[in-house]
């Protein structure tokens, strides 16, 4: 299955268009190599694929090869998120002590 095209149908990107750009410009990387438009991905390879805005890259892995856009829901499952977690994301529980005393 071609890149640009998984991409698109996990709505990773709005167009297909954009998605092949993105390739293009040797952003989406497999193995730490840029990829092509037309590079045909199989289950288990590694993506690095930039967020919309471009301040951050996500990194995963496909599960599920999917050709037609699909609803939100169904395309999240096509893939594995590997991005670790920013630490200003990060939430204590709420029953959390914020002073622990020394003994």
């Amino acid at each position: 299955m071609r890149a640009d095209k998984w991409l698109w149908a996990t709505r990773f990107y709005k167009t297909r268009s954009n998605a092949a750009h993105d390739c293009a410009a040797r952003k989406i990387k497999r193995a730490g190599n840029p990829i092509k438009a037309s590079t045909a991905l199989k289950i288990g390879d590694h993506l690095v694929v930039p967020s919309l805005d471009g301040t951050h890259k996500r990194s995963i892995e496909i599960a599920v090869l999917i050709e037609k856009r699909v609803k939100a829901s169904l395309a999240s499952s096509a893939f594995i998120h590997h991005t670790p977690v920013p630490y200003t994301h990060l939430t204590l529980p709420t029953n959390y002590p914020l002073h622990i005393p020394f003994v």
